[in-house]
């Protein structure tokens, strides 16, 4: 099983080494125990994720996809082979973490694999669901602030308000891999081709971006709003998160010409901490 992909054979802190993210910047604020579940979730997600990103024959990567259901299957039921799948099933156990949101994941990868060009709205809505979805819920229940309907409708909102964010961020570079995120009705509105050749110089994708920045934003509020219901420390290392994505996104919003600039590291951690602080609410 382990040959497949040879990230299952490393610790979840040699996978997620290096990351850099605003996801592992969360992690932080968590205590040991529930700091130890996130990484083990964080890694989980790299490693599918570098599955379906890296360059490979697709036949390969579904192997490496079912290698490592096979493994989450086995964590599930506490036999687990290897490290990041020892650590998930203590996870799963510690933090009531449904297997199913596991396999979704997993699902959302699979889809990465087999191509996403111009998906339908219902194409989009169950891949954002599974690839962005999923890792929100799960992770809720890791950070203690699990509290039923208000957590799902936070965990969701946000995770919908992060991955159209990052689709906005990615449309050169997501075309450049022959890969379209951008919904089909949206292009079809607004005169741009399903080509990923010419996607990046389509003279309607400026206004394309306004328009799904519009949705991004009311996600991001939707989010705001739910975690009003929700114990605001229990929530921090999610409101970690969300700072730099909003400001990302109004980034996007000021300049739909082109993709917005990298901030620094340090510019990151300041935007999280000011979103804690104002409750996730938007500085813009």
């Amino acid at each position: 099983m382990n040959a497949y992909d040879p990230a299952m054979h490393l610790p979840a802190r040699i996978i997620v080494e290096g990351a850099g993210s605003s996801f592992r910047a969360g992690m932080r604020l968590l205590p040991r125990g529930r700091r130890e579940a996130i990484l083990a979730l964080y890694a989980f997600c790299r490693a599918v994720d570098d599955i379906a990103d890296e360059p490979g024959p697709a036949p390969a990567k579904a192997r490496a996809l079912d290698a490592w259901e096979a493994e989450i299957r086995l964590a599930a039921t506490g036999d687990a082979r290897t490290p990041v799948g020892r650590d998930l099933a203590r996870a799963m156990t510690r933090h009531d973490l449904p297997l199913d949101e596991f396999l979704l994941v997993i699902e959302g990868m699979r889809m990465d694999v087999s191509g996403v060009r111009a998906p339908d709205r219902d194409t989009l809505d169950a891949y954002i669901r599974r690839v962005a979805g999923a890792v929100g819920l799960l992770s809720i229940r890791i950070f203690g602030a699990w509290r039923g309907p208000r957590s799902e409708r936070f965990a969701l909102a946000l995770a919908r308000a992060l991955q159209l964010t990052n689709i906005l961020r990615d449309v050169e570079e997501d075309a450049a891999i022959g890969r379209i995120y951008l919904p089909a009705d949206l292009l079809r509105a607004h005169g741009i081709a399903d080509d990923p050749a010419t996607l990046p110089a389509a003279p309607g994708l400026p206004a394309l971006r306004r328009t799904l920045a519009a949705e991004a934003r009311a996600e991001f509020r939707a989010a705001a709003e739910a975690a009003r219901r929700l114990p605001r420390l229990r929530i921090a290392p999610a409101l970690m998160m969300m700072g730099p994505y909003d400001r990302l996104l109004a980034a996007i919003e000021a300049d739909p010409t082109r993709p917005p600039r990298a901030r620094p590291r340090w510019a990151k951690a300041a935007d999280g901490i000011a979103c804690i602080l104002r409750g996730g609410k938007s500085g813009r």
